[in-house]
């Protein structure tokens, strides 16, 4: 009997040893606040003003959304490799710090919508680039588009760009999107003036293949075009764009110039012989009543 039991005396520790092993390739618990189940954490609404400081490290979904986090530590995602989707919409998030997606290189899926964003910099994303959909909507404050922006994400398929304060965004920024199939752009404040022409022919070129809101998306300024939608202008828009002098403009200019200055010339002299003139004749009056 005793050498039966054993085995099973020495299989205890070895569970016991399995299931820490176990335990620590998991990394944290579940964060106070939040919900866990299988990879996905749920820490949405809980009303946080940072983000937990530990995460499992096999999390793969991790929702911070509707809070109030201002900012997240350099690194924060370094740990988590198997994360793919990230929701930090409606919070007060102004810059994201650099190489926070630097382990990350699964993350598919990144929410940063209703936020305090005012400017996307260079190289925002560049660790990220696995990534298939970005929204960026709904920061009213956003104004610009770093050229280098989206640098890094040749798989990026879907751009959120809308209801933001954007009058302007640089065809650099999307040119080093090969993937883009999907580009929202409405609710800003458009400004369709010449700069605009070069974005707007890079848009109808891709407008068959790129799912975009072209109908929402609308002239804020020059008044001439206020609420048009961009896709609305054609190349017949921007003619005053390209209006160009030839030789024989120049030279009428020209002729038009010495012939005014001839008459200004002209005229000068005549004011000043009237002027001459009349001082003479005054002079004589003034002599003949003495």
């Amino acid at each position: 009997a005793g050498p039966r039991r054993r085995p099973a005396m020495l299989l205890g520790p070895w569970l016991v040893a399995a299931a820490a092993a176990v335990a620590a390739g998991t990394g944290a618990g579940c964060p106070v606040l939040c919900t866990c189940r299988g990879q996905a954490v749920d820490c949405s609404g809980q009303r946080l003003f940072s983000v937990p400081p530990e995460l499992p490290l096999d999390t793969g979904n991790l929702s911070l959304a509707h809070n109030r986090i201002a900012s997240i530590p350099p690194g924060y995602l370094a740990c988590y490799g198997q994360l793919r989707a990230l929701d930090l919409r409606n919070n007060s998030l102004a810059a994201l710090p650099a190489g926070l997606f630097l382990g990350a290189r699964r993350l598919a899926h990144l929410d940063l919508s209703y936020n305090n964003f005012s400017l996307v910099a260079a190289d925002m994303f560049l660790e990220a680039s696995g990534l298939l959909r970005l929204d960026l909507s709904h920061n009213p404050g956003l104004r610009r588009v770093h050229p280098q922006a989206f640098r890094g994400l040749a798989q990026l398929r879907e751009l959120d760009l809308s209801y933001g304060g954007l009058s302007a965004i640089s065809l650099d920024a999307l040119e080093g999107l090969p993937g883009l199939v999907g580009l929202r752009l409405g609710g800003n404040p458009w400004v369709c003036g010449c700069a605009m022409e070069p974005f707007l022919k890079w848009l109808r070129g891709r407008i068959q293949r790129c799912a975009s809101d072209s109908q929402l998306a609308e002239c804020r300024a020059p008044p001439e075009v206020a609420g048009a939608p961009l896709l609305s202008l054609t190349e017949e828009s921007f003619q005053a764009c390209h209006l160009t002098l030839t030789l024989d403009d120049y030279l009428f200019i020209a002729f038009v110039g010495f012939v005014v200055s001839i008459a200004s010339v002209a005229t000068n002299f005549l004011l000043g012989i009237t002027a001459n003139c009349c001082h003479r004749w005054s002079k004589a009056s003034e002599d003949e009543d003495v």
